[in-house]
């Protein structure tokens, strides 16, 4: 007898550690901790975590994006409504607020019942699981892909195309998926793809399978949103934006003009990211 209960307690010991490696199902957090939350891989298991610290960006903050942050906001304000609205995806140069619009906006409804979902792209193959926990919820949820973009053969690419349009077990109406990208395409695109084009006789060029398959993802998207670099003016706009909200008179704005473009020239780039870090690294510099 004895033997056979250190038996049936080798076996409980075993069926354990099995359990705590083992996947486990997807489950609910608590809605109510935080309006944004991050999807994240534990012991291969899917979990969501509350986002302690969200970034409190306000629409009113971001500068000489309007057209820009006017589609946006009216696609989500339908979305909000139960009318319809687009998946989107928010392309073009670095650093001109692609993310932090989409932040905005979730500070903007979060009181209407906004969350947002952060999904990295490597973890888009459990996306469906993710639709399910939520498919019931009265909350209106955005899935968020910051910097997508795919290598050839990438699992998250298919798992991304099929919940966008496709699958049988597509999105449901209380999901909408907000992806930013520097790539149009979200894939590479190198100068063989140009040898699948088909040369007509009539003189019109067809594009081949390769290059429409690396379309066919973006095209799934039904609302893009394009960034472009900023002008000069444009970026000591935003440069005095930040100065105030830092606090910085302005006379000293007026005085920091010919110091933010060096501090531009020197990052190579007039983006609004740049101009936000000069602004934090000048208002320390002078405290008021």
């Amino acid at each position: 007898m004895a033997d056979f209960d250190s038996l049936i307690a080798r076996a409980e010991a075993l069926v354990h550690r099995l359990e705590a490696v083992l996947p486990h199902p997807l489950a609910p957090p608590d809605w109510v901790a935080s309006p944004a939350f991050r999807y994240r891989k534990r012991a291969g298991s899917g979990l969501l975590e509350p986002v302690k610290h969200v970034a409190t960006i306000r629409l009113h903050q971001l500068r000489e994006v309007e057209p820009q942050k006017e589609r946006l906001l009216r696609n989500t304000a339908q979305f909000m409504a139960g009318h319809g609205a687009n998946n989107v995806l928010l392309t073009g140069a670095r650093g001109t607020g692609k993310s932090s619009l989409i932040k905005a906006c979730l500070n903007e409804f979060a009181p209407q019942g906004l969350r947002l979902i952060e999904v990295d792209k490597a973890d888009l193959v459990d996306l469906p699981d993710i639709v399910d926990l939520i498919a019931e919820r009265p909350e209106r949820f955005i899935v968020f892909c910051d910097d997508l973009s795919f290598d050839e053969g990438e699992p998250g690419y298919k798992a991304l195309k099929s919940i966008l349009d496709g699958s049988v077990a597509q999105a449901t109406d209380n999901l909408l998926i907000y992806a930013t990208s520097n790539r149009r395409h979200l894939l590479p695109e190198y100068m063989k793809d140009n040898l699948s084009y088909q040369h007509m006789e009539d003189g019109e060029v067809h594009p081949g399978e390769v290059v429409e398959e690396k379309i066919s993802l973006s095209e799934r998207f039904g609302l893009w949103v394009s960034f472009y670099p900023f002008s000069q003016d444009e970026y000591l706009a935003i440069v005095a934006q930040w100065l105030r909200g830092f606090g910085v008179g302005d006379a000293a704005i007026a005085a920091a003009r010919q110091e933010s473009l060096v501090w531009a020239l020197e990052r190579g780039s007039r983006s609004g990211r740049v101009a936000f870090q000069f602004a934090k690294d000048y208002s320390g510099r002078h405290p008021t």
